[in-house]
């Protein structure tokens, strides 16, 4: 199948960026594999631009591309040296493929376990692409090994575990060679995605922490791409995560896919607390959906553990091997209770912990000793290093000690199995453990209780075996900690603190006396679950709301902006525009009569400037613009009347309106009058005690009173803290308010308090219709803002347009590329004033041309009569 991407082998050869049109729709081949591996130099790779990918889809079915640091793949090499694959049943890529329907074509990138002699990869590569769909990166050992086992497992796994490199010994100083080493691979993973996606249709779900970059280098080629990422590791609270130099780089990489997934709502609460905390983003849940506005475009939070599959599980325990396994199990325990641990040999398991605890049931209960087995498999390390060689010292010192102090003939109080198990195998143990128990002190989902659930249910032949009469109703209990992942959706299981080993102790003695009915209500709860939650479920409905994610892109208007990782896509209405500078300076040289509306806040005062007065600048253009005829402008601010008299004093033709257009005034010898007809402030004395208790219990929060409104402030508050006490805070006003004439408004960062109808709307209304009134109804209309304040003045003249003379220009202009009422955006307050600068010199044109005309008129009429009047003589 020919890829659309601009980087695919036919562009290539051509040495053209840009894609090829001509190409039909019909079904190709996918384009040989390319297996050089490069590395990154440079984060930006602006050889082709960003576009918003634009060809014709090169497929007629969907197709979703899954990209995962690992393919699902198994291979070795035969006795002849030649090398052999199949599909790893095992692994999740693999298994989510069942909840995407028969009509999804998936393809796979990603790693080998094994490496490839440079030699032979382009032989593998195009019979892993041929025969499994999956298309491998090749990957330098050097840089294998600083991105795997420096920067994921060095790094990030420690950090996303709640570990905090305090000492070279916990997790290492942060290494920079590491994280560009991450970069180059993500880019490399990038590059493969580009050889085969088409990006108008193709899905891409991204995997796991090891890509977390991987959605900017996709979103910089493929503006409109369609991006999910699924998170399967924790995510930790924001004052674990931002003590990582990147945290910005990686949130910022996330935020450029369209759906993130997460296993808890705590993963999720955390990630968007460092959004808000981090880059200043606020979420919104509407209808069940969680979103983040991001540059216009809304980023959706999916919260959704993954399962297990279920089919696969059922067939291994019909195999024979399964049922012999289980019966040698049952033999060798034969009237004992066995309670199982399954976990990988890391420090994050709490395996010592587990041990610790069941020494204690055995020393605080007798009555255990020689009947009371804990199994605990060790499955090998995924890392490596001195904390992997520390938990396996400790685990196997643990287990002697207990065995020297509990042992009996024929009786093993702990059975350590460290050699790896065969799948059916470990279903076994599963089959005849009465207790389950999973005592992480931190971990991402955990499946094994699923595993352990689905085991337990077993079969009619398992039943046979262990003696079960199949009508009768099965049994499980699980003891879980409650900081994995499953804990939350397995509400029957007895959830422990695992650093409480006085705790963990009871909750084992609970599961093993807790009534055989009790038992069972747990297990058909449990089994209820899983059963029904299975991974195809989890991809099923992954895939669905990808596709919610991204059903607007097509009417979307996309650009990029930004450089590096700190590239970010701005979709915003197709009809929302930069403004021309020399097209609005045409339109306003060719009109009669202008009203000009200016927000103070976001339009006179530079960014990142200390001071709230106005510049020299600013006073000077404003001063220009009033003194055209032609022009009715006014400035339009939160500030109170007192502060704008002071700062524009010397704009005598300048009109104001103070607190956001309960005062207005038009020029400098006018008085203020009021537009909203208010005399009673006796509200105050109610809303200002309020908003003084949510000040005294906010630190960093103040109270702005005005003349007719109160603002509370907690811009400098802890932002959750704050944002908390504004939800409480609005609540309490409206409730102490609700017979007062005023609205208690939210908004960025504050809670206000005003009369009714108060808002900037009504200062452009006011204007048009003063206008309007002396005959002087404007042809041109030019109103300028940057905030949701200013989103009242935009509808008013977008309304008002068609009462406007025939040919009437409106524009309404916005600072920044961001949703907007307004048609128009300018970038900063710098390209604002530029404009304005244009106007202003329009004017001085027009006023310095005009004695000349007028001169070249008398001139011309007066000759004439001249002429005439020595005639007559």
């Amino acid at each position: 199948m020919v890829s659309r991407s601009y980087s695919n082998l036919l562009e290539l050869a051509s040495g053209g960026c840009s894609p090829t049109f001509g190409l039909g729709r019909e079904k190709k081949r996918l384009p040989r594999v390319a297996t050089v591996a490069g590395v990154l130099s440079e984060l930006d790779d602006d050889s082709c631009n960003s576009t918003g990918s634009d060809a014709l889809s090169s497929v007629s079915q969907d197709r979703m591309i899954v990209v995962g640091n690992q393919l699902p793949i198994r291979a070795h090499r035969d006795e002849n040296g030649e090398w052999e694959f199949s599909m790893d049943e095992d692994s999740l890529l693999l298994q989510l493929k069942d909840g995407l329907g028969e009509d999804v074509e998936v393809i796979y990138i990603g790693c080998l376990r094994e490496e490839v002699d440079p030699r032979e990869q382009d032989d593998v590569a195009q019979t892993l692409l041929d025969r499994f769909k999956c298309v491998p990166t090749f990957l330098p050992p050097e840089l294998f090994s600083k991105f795997y086992h420096g920067f994921c497992k060095q790094h990030l796994w420690p950090l996303f575990h709640y570990m905090l490199p305090l000492s070279p010994d916990l997790g290492g100083r942060f290494d920079r060679s590491l994280w560009q080493a991450y970069l180059s691979v993500n880019k490399i993973f990038a590059d493969k995605v580009m050889e085969v996606i088409s990006p108008d249709d193709d899905f891409v779900w991204v995997h796991d922490y090891h890509l977390m970059v991987l959605p900017t280098f996709l979103r910089k080629r493929f503006n409109r791409a369609k991006l999910g990422f699924f998170l399967h590791s924790p995510f930790p609270s924001s004052e674990i995560y931002r003590t990582l130099p990147v945290r910005d780089e990686l949130l910022r990489a996330l935020l450029n896919s369209d759906l993130i997934g997460f296993h808890t709502f705590d993963y999720a609460r955390h990630f968007l607390s460092c959004c808000s905390r981090m880059l200043g983003l606020s979420y919104q849940s509407k209808r069940g959906y969680i979103g983040l506005e991001y540059y216009g475009r809304t980023v959706s939070i999916k919260i959704l553990p993954v399962g297990i599959h279920i089919g696969q599980l059922q067939n291994v325990l019909n195999l024979p091997e399964t049922v012999s396994k289980v019966a040698e199990l049952q033999e060798r325990f034969k009237g004992q209770t066995v309670l199982l641990g399954v976990d990988d040999m890391d420090i994050f398991k709490g395996i010592s912990l587990k041990l610790l605890a069941f020494e204690q049931l055995l020393r605080q209960h007798p009555e255990r000793w020689g009947k009371a087995v804990l199994v605990q498999i060790a499955n090998p390390a995924r890392g490596r290093g001195k904390d992997v060689q520390e938990v396996m010292a400790e685990t196997t010192a643990t287990v002697d000690r207990i065995n020297a102090t509990f042992r009996r003939p024929g009786y093993e109080p702990v059975v350590l199995i460290n050699t790896p198990l065969q799948f059916y195998e470990r279903n076994a143990y599963y089959a005849i453990a009465e207790c389950c128990l999973v005592t992480a002190v931190r971990d991402g989902m955990n499946l094994i209780p699923y595993e352990y659930i689905i085991c337990r249910q077993g079969n009619e032949e398992l039943d046979n075996v262990l003696g079960l009469n199949p009508s009768t109703p099965k049994k499980s209990m699980l003891v879980l900690s409650e900081f994995i992942g499953c804990s939350p959706s397995l509400s029957g299981a007895i959830r422990v603190n695992p650093w409480n080993i006085e705790a963990v102790t009871e909750a084992m003695d609970s599961a093993l006396v807790i009534p055989e009915a009790e038992k069972q209500l747990r297990h058909e709860k449990h089994y209820r679950y899983v059963s029904t939650h299975d991974v195809a479920y989890w991809a099923r409905s992954f895939l669905q709301d990808l596709g919610r994610a991204c059903r607007d892109h097509s009417m979307r208007r996309c650009w990029g902006i930004g450089f590096g990782l700190g590239f970010r896509v701005i979709a915003l209405d197709p009809n929302f525009r930069k403004l021309s500078v020399d097209h609005i300076v045409s339109v306003y040289k060719r009109t009669c009569h202008r009203a000009i509306l200016l927000d103070y806040d976001g339009i006179m005062m530079l960014p990142g400037s200390i001071s709230m007065n106005p510049t020299s600048e600013a006073l000077g253009i404003l001063n220009n613009l009033c003194k055209d005829p032609k022009n009715v402008v006014f400035l339009v601010s939160g500030k109170d009347r007192k502060t704008l008299t002071e700062w524009f004093s010397q704009c005598e033709k300048l009109g104001l309106a103070a607190e956001h257009g309960f005062y207005l005034r038009p020029n400098h010898t006018a008085d203020w009058e009021t537009c909203v007809g208010v005399t009673d402030f006796d509200w105050k004395q109610i809303a200002e005690p309020v908003m003084q208790l949510y000040t005294e219990t906010t630190d960093g929060s103040t109270i702005e009173t005005k003349e007719s409104a109160l603002v509370w402030n907690y811009l400098y508050a802890d932002p959750d803290f704050g944002s908390c006490q504004a939800k409480e805070l609005l609540d309490h006003l409206e409730s102490v308010l609700a017979n007062e004439p005023v609205s208690v408004k939210s908004g960025q960062h504050i809670v206000e308090v005003k009369p009714q109808g108060v808002n900037k709307g009504i200062v452009a209304e006011h204007l048009l219709q003063t206008m309007k009134e002396k005959g002087m109804l404007p042809d041109f209309v030019l109103c300028i803002g940057d905030d949701r304040s200013d989103e009242d003045m935009f509808e008013v003249i977008t309304s008002a347009k068609a009462t406007l003379p025939p040919g009437a220009e409106v524009f309404g202009c916005t600072v920044g590329q961001k949703p907007s009422k307004a048609k128009y955006y300018l970038e900063d307050t710098h390209e604002i004033l530029r404009m304005l600068q244009g106007l202003t010199h329009a004017s001085e044109h027009a006023a310095r041309a005009a004695p000349q005309m007028t001169t070249m008129t008398t001139t011309t009429t007066t000759t004439p009569h001249r002429v005439v009047i020595s005639e007559s003589k």
